[in-house]
């Protein structure tokens, strides 16, 4: 007998479009995935009847979509009364969106997503939203890309603690646009580069945001440190409650374009070329790294110095990578790979999705 779950699917962007091909082309004998709902930035197609949407040429569909959004009451209204299991898919990284999950979870919708802000929220937000996820009838919430994309880092950390191991350190390249940009500015082999060169090949070739000040200031990797410092057990308030290294000048915070920031980024070139040039007389390279250290009680994002044998000096292009140190792993569990990019992540959120299905659907 093959069992069904509805899906409510938010965001139909790079994430969320790679997503929509990805679920329409899998291959399920035993569960059905149901899509009712396909919310973008103004409009949504939702079935009333709750019947399945036509996954066959759901861009158009979505195009044409003419029924307004539904307010955050009325989401919550509409999926508690699906006659199926629920699970929404948020491909967003909207706050708001994000404020709703524990509602959704109370009222028995489990939550598969990337969007970090209610998970790096404050620590009672987060407190809040998995002890609904605990409670019996309640919905469940998987959020493994919100941490390395499709990279098994969330779960794995829930594995060791789940069976009794104790984390003892966690630290890692989570930023696959900070990770190309130290790739290659600082490396092994002698490179005559500046900084500001870099951050303007990165951004030309589309793995910086539009302004890449929203890379440079560290707060993206601030959010995934909370996530995982909160995993191992260490009781975070906040991204902002811990040292957060920004690579922003000062003098730069307060340009008005991007276009402006980098253009005089070069002026404050040598900055950053001191430390490069220091770390090469030691024979290491520089890399922009998130800390969780559980037994000095210490959490920090910054550049750090490694030597050339360090897996984090071999790292290549825009991948990332993180070590585990545990009781049980006294030499670190090493995790690397793409930890950016929409395929990878959307592939992230659809096997959470599918997880959950597994637990829930009927």
């Amino acid at each position: 007998m093959v069992k069904s779950v509805n899906l409510a699917i938010i965001g139909t962007g790079v994430v969320g479009s790679s997503f929509l091909s990805q679920l329409a082309s899998i291959k399920s004998t035993n569960i059905a995935y149901n899509v009712i709902l396909i919310a973008r930035s103004q409009k949504s197609v939702i079935s009333k009847d709750y019947q399945p949407i036509d996954l066959s040429n759901w861009k158009s569909t979505v195009e044409a979509a003419s029924q307004p959004n539904l307010s955050s009451e009325e989401l919550v209204s509409y999926l508690k009364a699906s006659p199926l299991p629920v699970i929404l898919i948020d491909n967003t990284s909207d706050a708001k969106i994000a404020s709703t999950y524990t509602k959704l979870v109370q009222n028995g919708i489990s939550v598969a997503t990337p969007n970090k802000k209610a998970f790096s929220d404050s620590l009672a937000s987060w407190e809040s939203l998995f002890q609904a996820a605990s409670q019996e009838g309640n919905g469940l919430v998987y959020h493994e890309a919100t941490v390395g994309a499709g990279l098994p880092i969330i779960g794995t950390i829930n594995d060791l603690v789940a069976t009794g191991d104790e984390v003892e350190k966690v630290e890692g390249i989570f930023s696959g646009t900070l990770s190309y940009i130290f790739n290659e500015y600082s490396t092994a082999a002698p490179k005559d580069v500046k900084f500001s060169e870099i951050v303007t090949v990165a951004k030309n070739l589309g793995y910086t945001e539009p302004d890449p000040r929203d890379d440079l200031n560290g707060l993206d990797v601030a959010r995934k440190v909370t996530i995982l410092a909160r995993l191992s057990g260490s009781k975070v308030e906040s991204p902002t409650s811990f040292p957060v290294q920004s690579l922003i000048p000062a003098a730069l915070e307060s340009v008005e374009s991007s276009a402006e920031f980098l253009e005089q980024l070069p002026n404050y070139d040598h900055e950053l070329q001191k430390l490069k040039d220091d770390a090469a007389a030691e024979n290491k390279v520089l890399r922009f790294v998130g800390k969780v250290d559980l037994v000095n009680k210490i959490v920090s994002v910054g550049i750090e110095k490694y030597g050339y044998d360090h897996p984090f000096a071999a790292l290549k292009g825009s991948d990332n990578v993180i070590s585990i140190k545990t009781k049980r792993y006294r030499n670190p569990l090493i995790v690397q790979g793409a930890g950016a990019g929409a395929d990878v992540t959307a592939a992230g959120v659809l096997a959470d999705a599918i997880k959950i299905a597994q637990r829930v659907a009927k």
